[in-house]
């Protein structure tokens, strides 16, 4: 962890320029989208997933790895994603249910993740959530794109069959971290537990 107190870093400034893209793809998606402006979001988006791998790595290889960065880096990506998502309902892109439950999966876990930080326990993210977040960001970019472009890809299979498949499958990740992370809690609460009770 850095203790260099400069916020304005590169992989910080990367995180916050994440963040400023979400109004902006959101603005193209608004009303029924032209396939000019569909295109840009999908560049935009395509830019923001890229440059979230960039500054993770940055950060890790000069040291300025802070509190603040580790905070805005996870909240820049659920912003574009659940964003873009919710845009896509109104289309008829995405079905209702599938983005209500990836947004209940976001908020019980940043809530049980709030909880575990009051009582000190530390729950390391597993595997499937990024896993889920690749599945997810792939997803969004065959719909972004099949509104301009829908022609197949691959036989009669099309970007929007494809991007509906992906979406689906980012759930089933969604759901099987989210059961991962309430594990990780359980066996930190009772190890924690354990330790109080040999301690008195």
């Amino acid at each position: 962890m850095s203790n260099n107190p400069t916020f304005w870093n590169i992989p910080n400034t990367l995180t916050v320029m994440r963040i400023v893209m979400v109004p902006v793809v959101a603005g193209m998606l608004w009303n029924p989208p032209k396939p000019t402006e569909c295109i840009i979001a999908c560049i935009l988006f395509s830019i923001a997933m890229i440059t979230d791998v960039i500054d993770g790595y940055l950060a890790r290889k000069w040291d300025l790895v802070s509190p603040m960065g580790a905070f805005l880096d996870p909240l820049a990506d659920k912003l574009m994603v659940t964003t873009v998502l919710i845009m896509m309902i109104p289309l008829s892109w995405v079905p209702a249910w599938a983005v209500a439950l990836l947004l209940c999966r976001e908020i019980t876990i940043t809530g049980l993740r709030g909880i575990a930080t009051q009582q000190n326990l530390i729950l390391s993210a597993g595997g499937m959530g990024k896993i889920k977040t690749s599945f997810q960001s792939v997803a969004i970019g065959f719909l972004l794109w099949h509104n301009p472009v829908d022609f197949p890809v691959i036989g009669m299979i099309r970007p929007s069959l494809c991007g509906l498949v992906f979406l689906y499958i980012s759930i089933f990740f969604a759901m099987s971290s989210a059961l991962e992370y309430f594990l990780l809690y359980y066996a930190a609460y009772k190890k924690q537990s354990i330790a109080k009770a040999e301690a008195i």
